[in-house]
């Protein structure tokens, strides 16, 4: 599998030894992170992922990152990729961490680490879903943030696998729908679509919001509303957007059948024509 990645200034070779032992990111996961598809050689809605890695840093309580060193590392890593790939649809991954610290929750008072990859988008086929037994803390330090900080969703996801799935969904610590690992919900009903609200405690997700935004603008009804966790059991139709999926339909949770809604299908053909109309929106 090709992969390209960015450190310390130039193109490096991924599989190669080159973080510190005492990067911060490594120690403990204090870093953030973001992902989007490289599309046309382009890599889409960069500014909106550019504005949540900030957000998430300073939410972090980490110095952001410099907003043109990160695009100049971005734009050699897709040149790279068109020259190595060309034509193949890549997921490019940006990780900024707390640079260099001690071997615990203290932080050094360092630059912070700053790193660029990208490799083939994933395949995801039908989507499956498992209701996992634990809940996001949307009181959390760390509820809407973007880090590296994924132990927790590793596991819900290994057991997701576990269950014949290929992605895990959280409730809240209220008994609401939340998100998933990777992955924002969406169901639909007799009103139209709709997704948690923030304050559930999920991430505010790029695809999610081009998904309020674009579906309103083409006249579908998309709407955020609380709901408790067993709505997706309820729903007759239940969607998850990530920035490697679109808008997708799920066709089973927790092993039982669910047929794709035709808002969701709507959605899921004006998603890409909309991609391409404005690769930055």
């Amino acid at each position: 599998m090709t992969t390209i990645a960015w450190f310390d200034g130039g193109l490096v070779d991924p599989r190669g030894r080159h973080l510190s032992v005492l990067d911060h990111g490594f120690v403990v996961g204090d870093g953030v992170f973001e992902t989007c598809e490289l599309l046309e050689g382009v890599p889409f809605a960069l500014t909106r992922h550019l504005d949540r890695l900030r957000t998430s840093a300073l939410g972090l309580g980490i110095a952001a990152p410099d907003d043109a060193e990160v695009r100049a590392a971005v734009g050699v890593v897709a040149d790279a990729w068109n020259d190595a790939e060309p034509g193949v649809v890549a997921r490019l991954r940006i990780t900024w961490t707390g640079g260099l610290g001690p071997l615990g929750s203290d932080r050094g008072d360092g630059p912070g680490t700053l790193v660029v990859a990208a490799s083939a988008a994933p395949q995801h086929g039908d989507a499956r879903v498992h209701v996992v037994p634990w809940a996001r803390n949307e009181r959390g330090a760390l509820a809407g943030l973007k880090t590296t900080s994924y132990g927790e969703n590793a596991r819900a996801l290994a057991r997701a696998r576990a269950h014949g799935a290929g992605e895990a969904i959280f409730g809240n610590t209220r008994g609401e729908l939340c998100e998933g690992t990777g992955t924002n919900v969406f169901l639909e009903d007799a009103a139209g679509l709709l997704t948690p609200p923030l304050d559930s405690g999920a991430l505010a997700g790029v695809t999610r919001a081009l998904v309020l935004r674009w579906a309103a603008e083409a006249g579908i009804p998309v709407r955020e509303e609380t709901v408790p966790l067993a709505a997706i059991h309820e729903a007759d139709h239940v969607a998850l957007t990530s920035s490697t999926r679109g808008i997708a339909p799920v066709v089973a949770v927790d092993g039982v059948a669910k047929e794709p809604g035709p808002l969701t299908l709507a959605m899921g053909r004006l998603f890409p024509v909309k991609q391409r109309e404005n690769l930055d929106p």
